[in-house]
């Protein structure tokens, strides 16, 4: 692949094979395939604060002989400009135009980091920013998340269902929705969804009236679930929907009707307090509780239900280091050929 932007633009078979890489090398083994890591340098361009995204692929890039720098722009970089054909007289001294391909000159592989804005729907969707970023640079790039995906969270958290059920497929994966101190983007249930169908799990997606996720990535995730022989639902049912999950993901997002309206979304997530996730909704001994971090405690997840032993948000923390590499590799072996 030229870029690692979205799941969408791949196919679960080559989806995969990434994670099969990854747990490879988490297993100390495919040491050839990192060798092509040797050298080489990441640079990661921040709009938005990490703190997992930015270690892990340092991390990464260290623990298989490469490097890497950040870049947080707006302080360590000038304000860069996207949109085109604009008079840049405001705050943005820099055009994605130049800045992209300069980086291009110094690196090997491209970073890029910038939230949704959630004021206008149609413009998160669109995913501009990311998308210049990967229309202007000349090297393989790898969304560090978006305003519409966090794929490396998503083959992370498939990485896990995988470890701790020997395998995914088959698996009942409930994506349920819960309240939060702010709203967020759907990036990371955008891609939870779609990785758990591409993996071949059975996918309901459990969240209040009004916070449907974005439709045509329901309509992928639905495509892949169905030519795996799994089924994907929709529910207002939370309970119902935790009744016979294998794996509780746990995520926020905002509503689209409120978007631009800070007020009004705080006071549905006043409304639906009551959807915060606790250790009732582990109906089986066998089931895990995984969230992408950071966490409101007692917010989105109760203190209990994050301390119980089926938590798993540690060890999706931790495959992060390990998919990112695989995907660093496969980028730098397609690049090279």
């Amino acid at each position: 692949m030229r870029h690692f932007i979205s799941m969408l633009d791949s196919d679960p078979t080559s989806l995969a094979a990434i994670v099969r890489l990854a747990r490879a090398l988490k297993a100390g083994k495919a040491r050839e395939e990192a060798s092509i890591l040797r050298g080489k340098i990441l640079s990661m361009v921040f709009f938005n604060p990490s703190l997992r995204t930015r270690a892990s692929f340092e991390a990464a890039m260290m623990r298989f002989g490469g490097s890497a720098i950040t870049m947080n722009v707006g302080g360590d970089t000038w304000n860069l400009e996207h949109r085109e054909g604009v008079v840049m007289d405001a705050d943005k001294a820099e055009h994605v135009k130049e800045a992209a391909p300069v980086l291009s000159r110094y690196f090997d592989v491209l970073g890029v980091r910038t939230f949704g804005g959630l004021k206008d729907a149609e413009e998160d969707q669109a995913d501009a920013l990311i998308r210049s970023f990967a229309r202007y640079c000349t090297v393989p790039m790898v969304s560090l998340e978006s305003a519409m995906e966090h794929p490396c969270q998503g083959l992370a958290d498939w990485m896990t269902v995988d470890e701790r059920f020997s395998g995914a497929a088959g698996r009942n994966f409930t994506l349920t929705w819960a309240p939060q101190a702010k709203p967020t983007p759907m990036a990371v249930p955008n891609s939870a969804a779609l990785a758990a169908a591409a993996a071949g799990c059975n996918l309901t997606i459990a969240h209040p009236p009004g916070y449907e996720l974005h439709a045509h990535v329901v309509d992928k995730a639905r495509s892949w679930c169905a030519a795996r022989g799994t089924v994907l639902r929709i529910t207002h049912d939370q309970d119902e929907a935790c009744a016979s999950a294998d794996v509780v993901y746990v995520k926020s997002w905002g509503s689209p009707q409120f978007y631009g309206n800070i007020e009004a979304q705080h006071e549905s997530f006043r409304q639906h307090a009551h959807w915060m996730v606790d250790t009732r909704h582990l109906r089986r001994e066998q089931s895990i509780l995984m969230h992408c971090l950071p966490v409101r405690r007692n917010v989105v997840i109760t203190d209990a239900a994050l301390d119980d032993r089926r938590c798993a948000v540690v060890d999706q923390a931790e495959n992060r280091m390990w998919i990112q590499a695989a995907i660093l590799i496969d980028l730098l072996r397609h690049a090279n050929k």
